[in-house]
């Protein structure tokens, strides 16, 4: 059951005695705690029967016998274990999730981490109560992420405007819903996110950043590249080279499987590399600019060059100074 899931069975009413919610996504982790600890009581209600202990410092017994205690004035109260990831002696709790207090809802928070499939635990957890396993957000997978969280702010957004969030935010999905707040705030009235949006309240430049650089060396525009990077050269926190390489990299390995493709069609390329397909077109273009031996020429130089930005075979020369060099030779 997913996060979204979870909370959806709250609002109606539905509970399960316990809810171990673990794996390297805290966000949706965090999703489901706070909702637990801010809505599922009143206020009133939550004076008496809300307590919340963190793994580090709680002991196991101090838990359970939260746990084990009866609601005051309200139908169900609610335990939260915080951190449980650090709490000794976490695998005692099993006696109590094997017979556990219908009236109390239970919440386990464990990050990054997940219990052996295969242990007593896991399986009484199946049993008794909900166990969600999260995972890292695929880069295919953020833009509709991404595009659903906005709707949801009752919010629209162009294609463009969004590549621009994504790929400035990454897989860090509370700084993104925290950006969009932000931007829900700074729009007003008005509904529709657009590039200029991103520029002036997130700060990253609709013209010189990763995406417009990645374009440019894809369409073998040098002075537009050459430019981009002067920009990252006067404003070093727009775009650090130990960013911008990686992302680069990416990008070509993704252009080097469109050579291996029997069909290389917008769905059998999206499909293949695991994309958007609102992007696929930039993949193909690509593609037909450098040939299977061009982009692994590409691939080399980015290796090469990644190296000597940490200083591997070379005397200090600038970041930018390794840029412009690096897109002279891929375009040559």
């Amino acid at each position: 059951m997913s996060a979204e899931k979870i909370i959806a069975e709250w609002k109606k009413g539905v509970f399960k005695p316990v809810y171990w919610l673990e794996g390297e996504e805290s966000f949706f982790i965090d999703q489901v705690v706070n909702y637990a600890e801010h809505k599922i009581l009143n206020e009133s209600e939550a004076g008496f029967n809300l307590s919340v202990f963190y793994g580090k410092d709680a002991e196991w017994s101090a838990v359970v016998n939260a746990c084990m205690r009866y609601p005051m004035f309200a139908e169900r109260q609610v335990v939260l274990l915080k951190e449980a990831q650090q709490m000794r002696d976490i695998e005692k709790l099993e006696a109590y999730i094997d017979h556990p207090l219908a009236s109390t809802v239970f919440v386990v928070s464990y990050k990054e981490k997940k219990v052996d499939g295969r242990s007593k635990l896991a399986k009484l957890l199946k049993q008794k109560g909900e166990l969600l396993t999260t995972k890292k957000m695929y880069e295919s997978q953020l833009p509709e992420w991404a595009s659903n969280m906005i709707q949801q702010h009752g919010l629209a957004i162009s294609q463009k405007a969004l590549f621009l969030l994504v790929d400035h935010i990454g897989n860090d999905l509370g700084r993104m819903q925290n950006e969009v707040e932000k931007l829900a705030v700074n729009l007003g009235a008005r509904k529709n996110i657009t590039e200029d949006d991103i520029e002036n309240y997130i700060g990253v430049s609709k013209e010189f950043n990763v995406f417009e650089l990645q374009s440019a060396i894809a369409q073998k525009d040098l002075s537009k590249a050459i430019r981009i990077i002067q920009y990252f050269e006067a404003n070093p926190k727009a775009a650090p080279i130990q960013l911008i390489l990686p992302a680069l990299y990416n990008f070509f390995s993704k252009v080097f499987m469109i050579h291996g493709l029997p069909a290389p069609d917008e769905k059998t390329v999206a499909s293949a590399l695991g994309v958007n397909p609102y992007f696929v077109k930039d993949y193909l273009s690509t593609a037909r600019k450098y040939d299977s031996a061009g982009v692994e020429k590409v691939l080399l130089l980015l290796h090469h060059y990644n190296l000597r930005s940490i200083g591997v075979h070379d005397g200090g020369t600038s970041d930018a100074g390794l840029m412009k060099e690096m897109v002279v030779k891929i375009m040559a």
